[in-house]
């Protein structure tokens, strides 16, 4: 699964490229490595109709039969606790530039890195999002409250991730349209954007470190 990913574009390219008419990050800054329950951008339709970008922390609430833990990717999408977040009001673009997956080796396994080039051009993953009210953060600096928690969807993997991570690859939307679809289509038209991308598509950029400042 994908556990770890960068975030290296500039503001004014995501805002264009994902069509946000209401930015509230901020000055967002550089995220060469985003991890598990870290606040990253994710951009949604607001209830007021506008599209905005906004900061949220990885990680939607997991099934209570398996403790609840936070899920960071989503496969299943036919599991009755995923089907109620699959609707427009709940699906969301997570930008990225690059993601990690971990291959094997030994003594320890080795972060892999890919991306649509070696410029790493900004894409989306396919999320979604709630609102969840509990503690998250790390045990020395706990965070109480309601959040904004987010997680994305995981398909089969291709030929470029699949060496490296066999079970899955993260869903990539790498244009306006599909960026389009997801946010607003009915999910019978939106599920077809789980799916990998097309291998010449994307590329290995690096390997070897836990960050991609790129």
């Amino acid at each position: 699964m994908c556990n770890l990913y960068s975030m290296s574009s500039n503001q004014r390219a995501l805002v264009d490229l994902m069509r946000v008419s209401r930015d509230r990050t901020g000055n967002l800054p550089s995220l060469p490595a985003i991890f598990p329950d870290s606040m990253a951008p994710v951009v949604r339709q607001a209830k007021d109709g506008e599209r905005e970008m906004t900061m949220m922390r990885w990680g939607m609430p997991g099934p209570t039969q398996y403790g609840g833990q936070p899920v960071t990717n989503i496969r299943n999408t036919a599991s009755p606790h995923w089907r109620r977040w699959l609707g427009p009001a709940h699906r969301c673009l997570v930008p990225v530039t690059s993601f990690a997956e971990w291959e094997d080796t030994k003594p320890k396994k080795t972060p892999v890195w890919f991306a649509l080039s070696e410029e790493r051009p900004p894409f989306a993953f396919a999320g979604i999002w709630t609102s969840w009210k509990g503690t998250r953060g790390p045990k020395s600096n706990p965070v109480e409250g309601e959040h904004e928690v987010y997680g994305f969807l995981t398909c089969d993997p291709n030929n470029v991730v699949g060496p490296i991570h066999p079970k899955a690859m993260p869903v990539l939307l790498t244009k306006p349209e599909e960026m389009e679809t997801w946010l607003e289509a009915p999910w019978e038209t939106a599920r077809e954007l789980q799916r990998p991308l097309p291998d010449p598509e994307m590329m290995i950029v690096s390997k070897g470190n836990r960050t991609d400042p790129a």
